[in-house]
């Protein structure tokens, strides 16, 4: 009897959990929404999963799992700040009067408006208090100005490189849907959006080599990023992930999401290169997932493979999603920057910064 009291109780828990991902949007599309034909002719699908374009391991170092586990349960030296960072109050009006030229501010982590000749970017909108579909986990850093959609001005292109919750977020998705014009996404993250209420003609699906006309002056290219993709548990990367070239004029932007160091960085520089600045990861690395998370060290060098002008690191300043103190992505960058001539631009959050 109390056997199995002990394996209905195991059950019911079992029953609850997947009640509980089938029935939250926060855990993205079902199958309904997802276009099975439009994935199947991307050549970077295969074996029903998107691949990297070189070998690319998830697990790299010697730590074990669970070693790296206790890490996050117990933290690391100042993994989070003691008090709210100082930032700037976000002035709409002051960011709108550039009208040519790029101008940007950045929210922290991978969010970035950006004014391109006077067309309005965002890139990975997350302005919810956390990385995850449950409140308590992977929270935000808190910040001395508070930021929302509600202070954005009306957007051209919401730009998005992957489904990862700290770069998809459906909260923000649902209030910014009303003054966004298009979405921009990788091959299969338009289910999620369609499963949250966007509307398929605003959402623009681009593979790799892939460009994006938004008018005759603005256009997106998706390009390689070496990461992977999945919002819970049965979806691992059954959607594309990448990074941007941005093009208005002859002005060029590198917006690179999440990716490990590769090759790809090179060749990117090669054929789309140089560019006025690149928002590069910096942040939430470590030795054990090296190949789907630069290093500092790397940020600068695949800056310098882009054949960058100005580098902004980003992926730091807003989430613990790693087990290093959260002021080392951005010291161990300024060091690496220093060394190779790199030009480095580390504004405050919510700052205006012109190019």
């Amino acid at each position: 009897m109390t056997l199995l009291i002990i394996l209905s109780a195991i059950a019911s828990i079992i029953l609850a959990i997947n009640l509980f991902i089938w029935l939250n949007p926060a855990f993205g599309a079902k199958q309904k929404f997802i276009n099975k034909e439009r994935l199947e002719a991307s050549p970077n699908f295969k074996n029903s999963k998107f691949r990297n374009s070189e070998p690319t391991k998830m697990i790299t170092g010697t730590d074990s799992r669970w070693k790296v586990i206790k890490k996050f349960i117990t933290g690391v030296e100042n993994g989070r700040p003691e008090k709210p960072i100082e930032s700037i109050a976000f002035d709409k009006d002051l960011f709108l009067k550039n009208t040519g030229g790029i101008s940007y501010t950045w929210f922290g982590h991978s969010t970035i408006l950006i004014n391109i000749n006077g067309e309005i970017i965002i890139t990975d909108p997350v302005f919810s208090k956390a990385a995850s579909p449950i409140p308590f986990i992977n929270k935000a850093f808190e910040f001395d100005n508070e930021y929302s959609v509600d202070l954005l001005p009306e957007l051209d292109v919401v730009l998005i490189s992957h489904d990862h919750y700290d770069h998809l977020d459906y909260k923000t998705i649902q209030q910014i849907d009303s003054k966004t014009k298009k979405f921009v996404v990788p091959v299969g993250v338009d289910a999620h959006l369609l499963r949250w209420g966007v509307s398929a003609d605003k959402i623009e699906i681009a593979d790799w080599g892939d460009s994006v006309k938004y008018d005759p002056d603005l256009q997106f290219i998706s390009s390689p990023a070496r990461h992977f993709s999945g919002r819970g548990t049965r979806d691992r990367d059954k959607t594309l992930w990448c990074s941007w070239i941005i093009e208005s004029g002859d002005r060029k932007i590198f917006f690179g999401g999440d990716s490990g160091y590769g090759k790809h960085f090179k060749e990117i520089g090669e054929k789309y290169g140089p560019f006025d600045i690149t928002f590069i990861e910096c942040g939430q690395y470590n030795e054990n997932w090296s190949q789907i998370h630069a290093l500092p060290e790397q940020t600068v060098q695949a800056h310098i493979d882009l054949k960058g002008k100005t580098l902004l690191p980003i992926h730091w300043s807003k989430f613990r999603l790693s087990v290093h103190s959260w002021t080392d992505p951005i010291e161990r960058v300024k060091d690496a920057a220093e060394k190779n001539n790199v030009h480095l631009q580390n504004p405050k959050i919510g700052e205006l910064n012109i190019l």
